[in-house]
């Protein structure tokens, strides 16, 4: 998820910032014109676009703020959206493009996980429409090995059991979110968050553990979507072939990896 950069104060050159702003509009317009059941165009034959789907637009078009995926891994999701929305749909991070992602699941829940609350209320007060929470995560970057071997050698982690909700004793279980997470069925799982790029960030493994969990406890038909963004990464990379699967990876974009995870009903006492 794309944060604001405060190391540079220098402004933007006017041609730059309008350059942006029509790019930044543009693709929002492109995706919500490929989403069919996302109508954002006024006529006799389509009904008027959402409040949500206007709010995006607005904001790209008046913004040098760009979606931190490319077009080529963003269309991966939003072509899964497009196939089943109005969804469910759970996004691991917080930034400037997360109401393009809210858009573009119209009449659909769409909730966000972050882990900073400063950063909750500011993306909020932009856009407060967006649903989000915090969540506190109790994991290092630093520890992604030693998380592992712990996976191995506790019971509460393994895929016999697999559950999250008062689960204390796995580290890598997200054990402390909102109820609403845990009662929802996702179809479509994004984890673009937490940070993962220094020692002392939460890093993805406890994300990457829990959606995979989640994916596993699926109680209705069909399979649920898991998107990986940053797989560039060793951790990213270590831990979705732990817990996502290479067998249930259906598509590789850029950094964005895309998953289709069967129910548990349906698979091994593996995770892979």
């Amino acid at each position: 998820m794309q944060k604001s950069n405060n190391q540079s104060k220098k402004a933007w050159p006017l041609p730059l910032v309008a350059v942006g702003s029509i790019a930044a509009a543009s693709l929002v317009l492109l995706l919500l014109a490929k989403n069919a059941s996302a109508p954002y165009l006024c006529g006799a034959s389509r009904p008027s676009a959402t409040n949500l789907q206007l709010d995006a637009v607005l904001q790209y078009a008046t913004s040098t703020v760009v979606p931190q995926q490319s077009l080529a891994e963003i269309s991966v999701t939003s072509r899964v959206l497009r196939s089943l929305a109005p969804t469910n749909f759970l996004v691991f991070g917080l930034g400037r493009d997360s109401l393009m992602w809210a858009s573009l699941n119209p009449h659909g829940k769409t909730l966000f996980l972050e882990e900073d609350p400063k950063w909750v209320q500011t993306v909020l007060g932009d856009a407060p429409a967006l649903r989000a929470h915090t969540v506190p995560y109790r994991t290092q970057l630093s520890q992604a090995d030693e998380l592992m071997r712990h996976f191995r050698s506790e019971p509460d982690c393994s895929p016999s059991k697999s559950f999250l909700r008062g689960n204390d004793k796995c580290r890598l279980a997200l054990n402390m979110l909102e109820n609403e997470v845990y009662d929802t069925e996702w179809d479509l799982i994004m984890i673009d968050a937490p940070r993962g790029y220094f020692p002392e960030a939460p890093g993805r493994m406890a994300a990457i553990y829990s959606a995979a969990v989640m994916a596993r406890n699926r109680k209705g038909r069909g399979v649920t979507h898991v998107f990986l963004h940053d797989v560039d990464r060793r951790v990213e990379q270590m831990y979705a072939e732990a817990f996502l699967c290479k067998k249930y990876r259906v598509k590789a974009e850029g950094r964005l990896w895309h998953f289709e995870i069967p129910p548990a009903a349906d698979i091994n006492t593996h995770f892979c």
